[in-house]
């Protein structure tokens, strides 16, 4: 069985306020991006997990798609054998959501592939476990998160039309560390009403809460939501708390040259 986990971009972003559990509250909007990893699932004599593509730091048992194997095998009598494999082509550490969208697809893939049968809220409740963004991989559509971002509430949002450019330096930025820069506040707009006007204003009335921190400590990633202007971009925005930086065109985007080492994709929006 092979599957293709997409990645995400937020649509503006606020941070509201820090939560007893140490998580913030938060308000964005979701939106499904076709740049995807691939995983696959095969049966063998023994349970192994290997990756290729992008390398990931950290041991396997740390990789969410080894987690999300565990949490679905733990209440099973004996752990079925099979090989997984993860090619990474979604960049670690760029606020796309790789790695969770890896653990979502993986839950409902050990779901279908092993013939479980598992309700959709026993999976929402393992992807929960899992990551913040998890249970939104789950729903395959734009979503408004809030909560700290696993509330849910899926939305009406067709950008048939657009092209993303989106923009992916050789550096990740940590979200844990991105968090502690940030300085809560309410918004007396909440995101889900701003996505509902024309894309065309949303560059004065949609931002993301983590840009300003995030371009004071790395302004090459200012310099790229600039460019992304000056090429034409309609809207153009830190997704996350980055790395990545993309850019919203009626069209395609111009060809431009870009940083050694940046990563550049071109994709449809609104488009499997």
């Amino acid at each position: 069985m092979v599957r293709f986990p997409c990645c995400k971009i937020n649509l503006g972003l606020h941070v509201l306020q820090k939560r007893p559990d140490g998580f913030h509250d938060i308000e964005t909007v979701l939106f499904p991006v076709p740049l995807t990893d691939i995983l696959e699932l095969v049966l063998s004599d023994q349970f192994s997990f290997s990756q290729s593509g992008i390398p990931l730091s950290g041991s396997q048992e740390e990789n969410l798609c080894w987690k999300a194997y565990q949490a679905i095998t733990a209440s099973l009598g004996s752990p079925p054998s099979l090989r997984m494999h993860l090619h990474k082509a979604i960049p670690a550490g760029a606020g796309l959501g790789g790695g969770s969208s890896d653990a979502a697809c993986c839950l409902t893939m050990l779901n279908e592939f092993l013939n479980l049968d598992l309700g959709h809220e026993f999976l929402l409740r393992c992807a929960n476990a899992l990551g913040s963004d998890c249970a939104f991989f789950l729903q395959d559509r734009p979503c408004s998160a809030t909560g700290r971002g696993n509330i849910l509430e899926p939305l009406d949002l067709d950008l048939r039309g657009w092209q993303i450019l989106l923009v992916c330096p050789p550096f990740p930025v940590s979200t844990a560390w991105a968090y502690s820069r940030i300085r809560p506040r309410h918004h007396a707009v909440p995101v889900i009403s701003l996505v509902k006007n024309p894309v065309e204003e949303w560059k004065t009335v949609l931002v993301n809460d983590f840009e300003a921190p995030i371009f004071h400590a790395f302004p090459e990633l200012e310099a790229i939501r600039k460019k992304l202007y000056g090429q034409g971009a309609a809207y153009a925005s830190l997704s996350g708390s980055g790395s990545a930086v993309f850019g919203m065109f009626k069209g395609n985007p111009p060809q431009t040259r870009w940083e050694k080492g940046y990563q550049v994709y071109s994709l449809e929006a609104g488009k499997d």
